[in-house]
């Protein structure tokens, strides 16, 4: 399974390129940790990519988008016909995410996962749809562990043949209405928390909405039982095509030695099934941001992932990430070139 070998390629950290990372950070003419996370970012890139230098300068963010069946059960204010209308915003450059891209000078790559509609072609579409969007997950699986491997596997080949266009650093995004209900599902499912902590208002609930939310995930889970340690089963269960899709883009980056900088809620749910198959790609990881569902926080706090920013965003599209991307970027410029004291003739405290 082309998964496993995957999985089995993920080396760890670079412990040479950290060491010499951190010694140029702590004699760099500033009072020692004052850069505080941004020092820590730095050095843990130099681990990632191998170097004690690393450079980027070749950024992407990889959205993709898919339906999802349990929209029927009225989890969302939107109707599902938005996935696919967002999905041509963002290949008209008109969303959240391409005015972030744009900001940070990084390229997206739009996917359809599973959008419930043919797409007419674009040059900037990669289409690799698994199905129509998934099944209602309170009827039974969202899909079948065939259909969860090839999202994975189709996150996998696409991050790589993306890499023939340089990719120095990758950043994760999502498009699909309702899919807050299925990532509170896998939340819920992996981290063993009850759903009303796992579950959050997605585009904008209200209390009664939020409440059928939690009964239709209670429900997902009571008739699925989705195994915790079988993340395959999870994401089969009561996961999303482009949750698969994007646990693939983790691995795939990890096994390539690129960070991956996650977004939000959803992204977060692909990077528990990421981080379940493969707990070394974790190493690999960098949280934007914490988003405003509550369910996020527990999601990062189960992989031990510290988020850089705390914004009260819940867009999603990879806008989180696009933020995390440049402050990871500015973490690299300050360890390459800041000066140290001897380099600039500056007295230390010693």
């Amino acid at each position: 399974m082309k998964i496993a070998s995957v999985v089995s390629q993920i080396e760890p950290l670079d412990i040479d390129a950290i060491k010499i990372a951190k010694e140029r950070q702590d004699s760099l003419t500033k009072p020692k940790e004052s850069m505080g996370i941004l020092e820590d970012l730095s050095v843990r890139i130099a681990g990632i990519t191998g170097t004690p230098h690393p450079k980027i300068e070749k950024k992407v963010i990889i959205t993709m988008g898919g339906d999802h069946g349990v929209v029927e059960e009225g989890v969302s204010v939107y109707p599902k016909e938005v996935t696919t209308q967002m999905v041509l915003n963002f290949l008209s450059g008109g969303a959240g995410i391409n005015v972030l891209a744009r900001h940070i000078g990084a390229r997206v790559v739009v996917v359809d996962m599973g959008v419930a509609a043919d797409i007419n072609p674009h040059p900037d579409l990669i289409v690799r749809k698994i199905a129509y969007g998934t099944k209602n997950m309170t009827e039974g699986p969202a899909m079948t562990r065939e259909e969860a491997e090839k999202s994975i596997e189709a996150g996998i080949e696409i991050f790589e043949e993306e890499l023939t266009n340089g990719i120095d650093i990758a950043g994760t995004g999502d498009m699909g209405i309702g899919n807050t209900t299925p990532s509170s599902a896998i939340a819920a499912a992996i981290t063993g928390k009850e759903v009303r902590k796992a579950a959050g208002r997605g585009t904008g609930i209200d209390d009664s909405t939020f409440e059928n939310k939690v009964k239709i995930v209670e429900r997902a889970l009571e008739i699925n039982k989705p195994d915790p340690n079988d993340p395959l089963d999870v994401l089969a269960k009561v996961g999303g095509f482009e949750i698969g899709g994007l646990a693939g883009v983790i691995l795939a980056g990890a096994k390539n030695g690129i960070p991956v900088v996650i977004d939000g809620f959803i992204s977060g749910a692909a990077a528990l099934i990421a981080t379940g198959l493969a707990p070394s790609a974790k190493d690999y990881l960098i949280a934007s941001h914490q988003s405003a569902e509550a369910g996020h926080g527990i999601m990062l706090d189960h992989m031990g992932l510290r988020p850089l920013l705390n914004l009260n965003l819940r867009l999603g599209e990879g806008t989180g990430a696009a933020l995390g991307i440049s402050l990871t970027e500015v973490a690299v410029k300050i360890l390459n070139e800041m000066a140290t004291f001897e380099e600039a003739g500056v007295s230390n405290k010693e």
